[in-house]
């Protein structure tokens, strides 16, 4: 950092600092002092609370303490009741949070007296409208039926209506203010008092008179205005709860009653406020004493749940909540005007300091000579800067300077380093190396393959001037080959009548005299590969022209690039070689067998046009396909080496050509043993006759019988030669003419090899002459698959194989009663295994990582879009688009090649019409067959590479 923004950074980090330390203290100390403040009022609330209960209670309570020695007590009839209506009156009217006073009696009588005045009481008992109070009485009539009496008083306790009597079975005995009712007055658990519609709780009394209780019924009403007058913040909750939970009083009282959709009613509960944090809290709240500190809606919450109301007898519990951010507003707003207080002191001393660290940081203009140094790469030379006074513009002018050339140098070499390829690359350095050191001209040279010239490589103008150069032999007496052995850059004068052979170059800048600075390009090794060779316009002893920047930027940027150049070339002829070994192993592949001879080198070429079809088409499907270049050297690598696994399958399988064949056609040991059995005719046939047999008849017998084996022998061999379909009957015929037996007289376990011996010993050697089938299935003749060629399930490729039990079946009933062609299962297993053998060997290769999906493009050609392909099932979804490319090129190739003596090239409609077979049935992807035909890859593959008798006329659109 600077030295005056180092002196102003810490002079604004004290005053940060300082002021941050004051508001953080400002904050925390009003956090704590409001905290408490909150505490207060949480209290002063609570005890606002028990007073309003208090005040209710006691005087109640009081009342009914006068009541229970009245009449009341003693009262049988309801005249007798009537007589205390005057004292009942005044209890009401003495306390307005009193609804009702109700008397229960020993023998089920009810007498009760309320208050009209409540709101929804008049409506509820339709009352006259000059009615003060209501009065029920609940008696036994003389029949034995309990009848009520309902009377209306006026506020002078005149009587206005008295309703007829009607049946009722309220017994006053079984409601809890009863059963709960003691020698003193107790108030029960509040409840929804049923015609008031209200919360309330009931103040019970036993009266001197056994078995009568006195009660009266009390709101809670004032208890939610008490609540509301105290807002301790906007979003402050209190609420008042019982035991149970069910709210008792809030600041909005018309939340207590909760109304059904059949018009019951219900006390309220936490969850039924309205408030989303009070029915977050509801769902797990403990009603006991404790503190509350939570998060929620991204609000820190705070607040405590107390118990009050215990001397009266009830249990209630006060909740209180308050959102943090809320109480602390007042905190955070001393905090803002500390901050913003700390940043007005920052804004007025920033000036100061900062013009107080400009003149301290005056002597740095000594540095700015050593940053003209710098950018001429001198490193070497000590400080001698001593001036005291800064110049500031000098030292910016010199940093501009450095900044800017090491910007060149390091665009250069990060140019020079993503270049992949080395015509280019020699391109680049040659025309980003004139544009830097301002040159008129650029010459790369690059000693060739056999170190003997020096070959142009790269050469620009800046008037785009162009000549022909000659090569330059390095055993020449020429300037630049000397050049080439110096280990510093050379300067060299161009003149007209100068050194003829560095004529070609003063051309390049239309001049009479030229300079030219040469600098050897050298590799690792400190060999000499190449000269960059700088041309400047008029001589560089009297243009008075300093080269020094030009010379040391080329010294420093010449190894560099002499490295990347060589990395490159390397790069490439790796690559070369790589390509080359690829190709080898496909003609290696092509030439083991004369049946697919080409196939590995026509492949490519078939899934490169379709691959350029699909990223030359806007259709949906590949609208947005598009290859790069490492993903067509992937493609290209995986089309090459898709069938490199048939070098492990064994040449007699690939070319076996009818059922009997092996090393060699076992159609001839079957030919020999029906000799053998046309031979033991004729013998039979002769001894006959010498016996005395009729010679004519005998031998029109013998003439049928070898008739019989020619034939059945003609049909052995047509069987051996494969079809398309092997029917039932003629399978049955085979089994016929294989039921047959010769007799063999001599031993078949001598002059054989040891695998074919211990074969044999499976089963005992029978006694010589023995009588054989004329075709059988011997147990020598199934090779065992050892444990190692068995696919696991879980194998780590992912293959799903159905693995036969043998690894070869050689019996020759069992070949020749191969159904379709002339491959057993174990055979056409062992076929299809170059694909297993074909992903094993590509993904044991350690591939760079754009040709990581070679072995999944080349492993997935004999997969089907179904799931039921070779070698792992997958379905379209699991493959890529290349991968299904080649599933198309590999059969496209197969139907149409010329080149396999086993079955007759088909003829591009013949290919064609089978593939859309294969599309049908979902073997090749659809979207590809369809791009396939549209894009007329078919017809230019086959104009390149099938015979003129191939390509027919072809009417696409029905496949489309």
């Amino acid at each position: 950092m600077p030295l005056h923004v180092t002196i102003s950074g810490l002079f604004i980090g004290l005053i940060l600092f300082s002021g941050g330390l004051l508001s953080w203290q400002s904050y925390n100390k009003a956090s704590d002092i409001i905290l408490s403040s909150a505490g207060r009022v949480y209290t002063q609330i609570g005890a606002e609370i028990q007073l309003d209960l208090k005040a209710t209670y006691r005087p109640v309570a009081e009342s009914l303490k006068l009541l229970a020695l009245s009449v009341l007590g003693e009262a049988q009839t309801l005249e007798q009741r009537l007589g205390a209506l005057d004292l009942l009156r005044v209890a009401l009217n003495d306390e307005s949070a009193v609804a009702a006073i109700q008397v229960g009696y020993a023998n089920g009588d009810y007498f009760i007296i309320r208050q009209l005045g409540v709101a929804g009481m008049r409506e509820t008992f339709k009352a006259p409208a000059t009615a003060g109070f209501v009065v029920d009485n609940i008696a036994t009539a003389a029949g034995g039926e309990r009848q009520l009496q309902r009377l209306f008083f006026d506020a002078t306790l005149k009587l206005v209506k008295k309703n007829p009597p009607r049946p009722s079975d309220y017994d006053p005995r079984q409601r809890p203010w009863y059963t709960q009712a003691g020698p003193s007055p107790r108030a029960i658990d509040p409840y929804l008092f049923f015609f008031v519609g209200k919360v309330g709780t009931t103040i019970t009394l036993q009266t001197p008179v056994p078995g009568v209780v006195i009660a009266t019924d009390v709101l809670l009403e004032q208890l939610s205005a008490t609540i509301a007058r105290h807002s301790i913040t906007p979003s402050s909750e209190v609420v008042l709860l019982d035991a149970a939970g069910r709210v008792l009083a809030y600041r909005d009282s018309g939340r207590l009653v909760q109304r059904g959709s059949d018009n019951s009613v219900t006390m309220a509960t936490l969850a039924s406020l309205g408030s989303p944090v009070l029915e977050q809290l509801g769902k797990e709240l403990q009603l006991a004493p404790h503190g509350l500190d939570f998060h929620f809606d991204g609000r820190r919450w705070t607040g405590s749940i107390d118990r009050i109301a215990r001397d009266s007898g009830l249990d209630l519990n006060i909740l209180m909540l308050s959102p943090l951010d809320e109480l602390l507003s007042d905190a955070v707003a001393i905090r803002r005007s500390s901050l913003l207080i700390t940043a007005l002191i920052i804004v007025l001393t920033v000036p100061v300091v900062w013009l107080l660290a400009s003149r301290i940081a005056g002597p740095l203009r000594r540095l700015a000579a050593e940053a003209e140094s710098m950018r001429r790469f001198e490193f070497d030379s000590p400080v001698t800067a001593s001036s005291f006074i800064a110049e500031v513009d000098s030292l910016a002018r010199a940093m501009r300077m450095m900044k800017k050339t090491i910007n060149q140098f390091l665009f250069m070499i990060n140019s020079l380093a993503g270049e992949k390829d080395v015509d280019p690359l020699l391109e680049r350095v040659t025309h980003e190396t004139m544009t830097v050191s301002m040159a008129d001209a650029a010459v790369t040279y690059l000693v060739d393959d056999d170190g003997q010239h020096l070959d142009v490589g790269a050469l620009h103008t800046r008037s785009d001037r162009h000549a022909s150069l000659p090569d330059i032999a390095l055993d020449a007496d020429h300037p630049l080959a000397a050049a080439m052995n110096k280990s510093e850059p050379d300067i060299l004068l161009l003149e007209e009548d100068g050194v003829e052979a560095l004529q070609p170059l003063l051309g390049l800048v239309d001049e009479r005299q030229a300079t030219l600075v040469a600098v050897p390009l050298r590799n690792r090794q400190d060999d000499a590969i190449g000269l960059l060779c700088l041309l400047y316009r008029g001589r560089h002893d009297t243009a008075g022209r300093d080269y020094g920047a030009q010379i040391g930027f080329m010294r420093a940027l010449s190894g560099f690039a002499a490295v990347t150049i060589e990395s490159r070339h390397l790069l490439k002829m790796q690559k070369d070689l790589l390509d080359a070994f690829i190709q080898l192993i496909a003609g290696a592949i092509d030439s083991k067998s004369p049946y697919t001879g080409g196939h590995c080198q026509r492949v490519p070429v078939l899934t490169q046009m379709l691959a350029q079809a699909a990223c030359d088409s806007d259709a949906p499907p590949f609208a947005d396909y598009q290859l790069d270049d490492e993903e067509w050297e992937a493609l290209n690598i995986a089309s090459w080496l898709h069938d490199c696994g048939k070098v492990t399958t064994p040449e007699y399988v690939v070319d076996k050509s009818t059922k009997l064949e092996t090393i060699y056609d076992r159609i001839h040991e079957v030919r020999m043993r029906f000799e053998v059995l046309k031979r033991d005719a004729e013998i039979r046939c002769w001894k006959r006759i010498a016996d005395g047999g009729e010679r004519a008849a005998l031998q029109q017998e013998l003439a049928a019988e070898l008739a019989q084996l020619d034939d059945d022998f003609a049909f052995v061999a047509e069987c051996n030669e494969g079809g398309e379909f092997m029917a039932p009957e003629r399978i049955e015929r085979l089994r016929r003419i294989a039921a047959m037996t010769w007799r063999r007289t001599l031993d078949d376990r001598v002059g054989i090899s040891w695998e074919e011996r211990q074969r044999k010993e499976r089963t005992p050697a029978a006694a010589l002459p023995v009588t054989e089938k004329l075709i059988d299935n011997k147990p020598e003749h199934l090779i065992e698959r050892s444990d190692n060629e068995r696919m696991p399930a879980d194998n780590p490729w992912g293959f799903r194989l159905d693995v036969p039990e043998y690894k070869y079946n050689r019996g020759e009933l069992y070949n020749l009663e191969v159904a379709r062609g002339t491959l057993s299962a174990e055979e056409r297993y062992k076929i299809n295994d170059h694909m297993v053998q074909t992903i094993v060997m590509l993904e044991k290769l350690p591939y760079p990582k754009h040709l990581r999906d070679v072995p999944e493009i080349a492993g997935c050609h004999h997969e089907t879009m179904d799931g039921k392909g070779y070698p792992r099932r997958l379905v379209r979804e699991d493959m890529s688009l290349t991968a299904r490319m080649m599933a198309i090129a590999d059969i496209f190739e197969a139907l149409t090649a010329s080149d396999r003596p086993y079955k007759k090239a088909k003829t591009l409609g013949e290919a064609v019409r089978i593939l859309s077979f294969m599309r049908n049935d979902s073997h090749i992807d659809a979207d590809l067959f369809e791009l396939f035909l549209t894009s007329g890859v078919w017809r230019r593959y086959g104009e390149q590479y099938l015979g003129p008798e191939q390509i027919d006329e072809v009417d696409i659109s029905q496949y489309l």
